[in-house]
């Protein structure tokens, strides 16, 4: 791929981008299925050892460094121990809800970003539409996670609500670390040593809290060709392969349309639970998806906003300010 700056998102970008999304919101129902063999924190943990290592090739190969002494080591164990603590949430909970239920609710993290910002770059308050997302966004998953409480859970998810609450914790975690990243010197950091920490610090922190938590590991004769199928899927596919697309997606296009993109990844991952794992599609969780993808919409500048960041008519001077 060339290294040269756009103006625009060309047709190349848009597939990566299509296909970065489908791979997120898959991802969930692939952890829930793994679940079965593989137990939450080991998952996790093991996914991010081997995608650190492989991310740490990488950098080698291309000449990339991985030195700590930038600075930027104390911010790097705060990105790694929160994404460490945002995936054992999300790991966890898959044991007690569904993929598409816990898609919607970690997808409340643009709006911790959004409110938390200020305190890191006081120039990025959030606007009165933003705002109005916001309360958008919340008031759909409060209704949705309410059917945890009051519903009628599928057999085996009688602790739907503790899914869901773990799954609104991740999200309070993704916005954290979203924080870190930017209030830290990780912002000055190549993409790739940042994605290195990241996975790195909590691969360690996963198969130790696996290992204090009493998980049992199964022997790795045991697990079937489909688990190690979909382990494979989430380390090399997901971990490593979609996280560098994004970092260099990030690097060589405008970011807002970039980031704009998420926007199908909540829909990605319930079309993947109804579908892939048989999950109900109620009227509750289809609202929710509606208000999130309503919200991200505005914390993006709008609807409008968003279709015009994707227009090929946007002026150069303009592109480069994101």
């Amino acid at each position: 791929m060339d290294t040269q700056r756009r103006t625009r998102l060309d047709p190349l970008a848009i597939t990566i981008l299509v296909g970065c999304c489908a791979l997120w919101g898959l991802n969930h129902a692939i952890t829930k299925l793994t679940l079965a063999e593989i137990p939450p924190l080991l998952q996790a943990g093991a996914r991010s050892v081997v995608a650190a290592v492989l991310v740490a090739m990488w950098a080698r190969l291309q000449g990339i460094s991985l030195s700590l002494r930038n600075g930027t080591l104390t911010g790097g164990l705060l990105a790694g121990a929160t994404f460490a603590a945002e995936f054992a949430c999300i790991y966890t909970g898959l044991q007690y809800t569904a993929a598409s239920r816990m898609i919607v609710f970690i997808y409340l993290a643009p709006f911790v970003v959004a409110l938390g910002m200020p305190l890191v770059a006081r120039s990025e308050r959030p606007t009165p539409a933003q705002l109005a997302g916001l309360a958008v966004a919340f008031s759909g998953v409060a209704w949705a996670f309410a059917e945890g409480l009051t519903g009628s859970p599928a057999p085996g998810q009688e602790k739907r609500w503790l899914g869901d609450a773990l799954g609104v914790a991740a999200a309070f975690l993704w916005g954290a670390n979203t924080l870190c990243l930017r209030g830290s010197k990780l912002a000055t950091a190549s993409p790739v040593q940042t994605l290195y920490y990241q996975l790195a610090v909590s691969g360690v922190l996963l198969v130790g809290g696996s290992l204090a938590a009493g998980e049992t590991w199964p022997a790795p004769a045991a697990l079937s060709a489909q688990a190690w199928a979909m382990m494979g899927f989430q380390t090399v596919v997901v971990s490593f392969v979609s996280y560098l697309l994004w970092f260099w997606l990030l690097r060589r296009y405008p970011a807002t349309q970039v980031t704009a993109f998420t926007l199908l990844t909540p829909l990605a991952g319930l079309l993947a639970g109804v579908g892939l794992l048989g999950e109900p599609l109620t009227l509750r969780l289809a609202v929710a998806c509606a208000t999130v993808v309503l919200g991200i919409a505005l914390v993006n500048g709008g609807l409008g906003g968003v279709l015009k960041r994707l227009s090929p008519g946007r002026s150069a001077a303009s592109a480069r300010r994101t």
